[in-house]
């Protein structure tokens, strides 16, 4: 490698350790304004352009609040919409009585193995967390879990999401790699799920277990209070909780009945965006380009797109068709915005670390210094994708480069061993998901937790979901 490359390497090395610091120091800085800090400072650094610094920034900020941000949004309203009916209390009360602190951890993984399908791991974790708060809130007042309830919860699902999001076609990402290196789809599939599963299992319910007794986390209980409040309790009524024996309630404060939510209603709440995007995915898959139907497929299952329709269907089927006051429901919703505000920004300013790093050249400097190991071409894409999605922020960004690396190098396409180079540029991507990834701002501000706490919990569940996948595939590899 040249004295740039190294010089460009050292930057990055320094930029992290300088934003860690900034943050845990005495000063304190809110994450939100050390990434601002260290992403000037990366820039200038490396030799970007001082005016073209500042416009890196704000269009690393803008693409991701664009992206991530709105679904965000737009994610908090349905969950508020979902606990002040009393759904997912409905249901977290169904999936307790139904299973026991051992098993709890397992249905969860189930859950976000399934939702995170057709979602990238922002999406589905959005669409989880009222679901994981509410199970969670309620495993920690029975007293059943002696561990952190939390972290018990927060494992598996953090640990499927990631596998899905990386190792396992239809999922955006892995088709990607599936195209640029011609790979046979189904073989892929078939691939990424042998891999994919014991992966969850180990990373997820096994060594959440393990983790939950050495790291307890206690979110933020505006969150909490947000993701399990019980709307359909009116203590100057007398009215009863929806997610005990069914009775309809009255509207705090103002003698509207209320009817119960059917349980059904309540998954079918949580399931709309899931399936509009699945729906994206496979019409993209069967059918060509150009056709009708695959066009507002494609449209439905925008990440944004359809999660505003599962909004829209919860706000009609939970809310103002059950009889709640349309004024309390704006005011409910609103609220529920206020405590996600500094998440926002500080996934914005991720989003800004991000473009710098890749508009500076730090992000290829990375990809050249992997690039020159002599290594199989299997191990080669895992440690390409690794390296490009810790320095991008990105786990599309390492799939999309690291695929490119490899491509000339495997000649055949639509082999076994294409496939398997596929999932391992897809687990490859997942891992090292730390500072300049908007999943791990996520993860932190969501479940509450300081840095410390969140490099234990979702950097080392994410890496070892990354670890345990190559693994697989090179005991695949000895039988194919």
């Amino acid at each position: 490698m040249g004295e740039r490359t190294w010089f460009l390497l050292a930057i990055l090395v320094v930029a992290i350790g300088l934003l860690v610091t900034l943050i845990n120091s005495r000063l304190r800085l809110h994450p939100f304004v050390a990434l601002l800090v260290v992403s000037l400072a990366a820039g200038l650094a490396a030799g970007e352009p001082a005016g073209q610094v500042a416009k890196s920034m704000e269009t690393g900020a803008g693409d991701i609040l664009g992206n991530v941000g709105v679904t965000l949004a737009l994610g908090t309203m349905l969950g508020r919409l979902l606990a002040d009916s009393g759904a997912t209390d409905r249901i977290a009360a169904t999936v307790v009585a139904r299973s026991t602190p051992r098993t709890l951890p397992w249905l969860m993984a189930l859950a976000a193995f399934i939702i995170g399908i057709p979602m990238f791991f922002e999406v589905g974790l959005i669409v989880l967390l009222p679901l994981v708060f509410s199970v969670a809130e309620r495993l920690r007042l029975s007293g059943a879990a002696k561990t952190s309830s939390y972290t018990l919860l927060a494992t598996p699902t953090i640990a499927a999401l990631a596998t899905l999001h990386g190792m396992v076609p239809p999922h955006p990402g892995p088709l990607i790699a599936v195209s640029g290196l011609h790979a046979d789809l189904g073989k892929t599939i078939l691939v990424g799920l042998v891999c994919a599963v014991p992966t969850v299992i180990l990373a997820g319910p096994v060594f959440g277990r393990w983790l939950s007794a050495r790291l307890s986390i206690e979110p933020d209980r505006a969150l909490v209070d947000q993701f399990t409040h019980r709307g359909a309790i009116d203590e100057r009524d007398g009215g009863r909780d929806l997610a005990g024996a069914g009775v309809p309630a009255r509207e705090a404060g103002t003698g509207t009945r209320r009817r119960a939510v059917p349980t059904r209603t309540a998954v079918a709440a949580i399931l709309v965006p899931v399936a509009l995007m699945l729906l994206r995915t496979l019409a993209e898959i069967v059918l060509p380009n150009g056709n009708g139907f695959r066009s507002a497929a494609v449209l439905l299952g925008e990440p944004v797109i359809a999660m505003l329709a599962g909004f829209l269907f919860a706000l009609f089927a939970l809310a103002l068709l059950r009889g709640r006051d349309g004024e309390s429901v704006r005011r409910s919703l609103a609220d529920s915005l206020k405590p996600v505000v500094g998440i926002l920004l500080i996934i914005g300013g991720g989003g800004a670390f991000n473009e710098v790093l890749q508009d500076s050249g730090i992000s290829d400097a990375v990809g050249s210094a992997a690039a020159g190991l002599s290594i199989s071409v299997l191990v080669l894409g895992w440690l390409l994708a690794l390296l490009l999605s810790a320095s991008t922020g990105s786990a599309t960004v390492g799939i999309v480069s690291s695929t490119g690396i490899v491509a000339p190098l495997l000649p055949h396409g639509g082999s076994w061993y294409t496939s398997m180079v596929v999932v391992a540029i897809g687990a490859g991507s997942i891992g090292l998901n730390y500072v300049n990834h908007a999943g791990f701002w996520l993860v932190k501000e969501s479940f509450g937790m300081s840095m410390s706490q969140a490099t234990k919990l979702h950097t080392t569940v994410q890496t070892l979901v990354s670890v345990l996948g190559l693994l697989m595939l090179l005991v695949l590899n000895l039988f194919v």
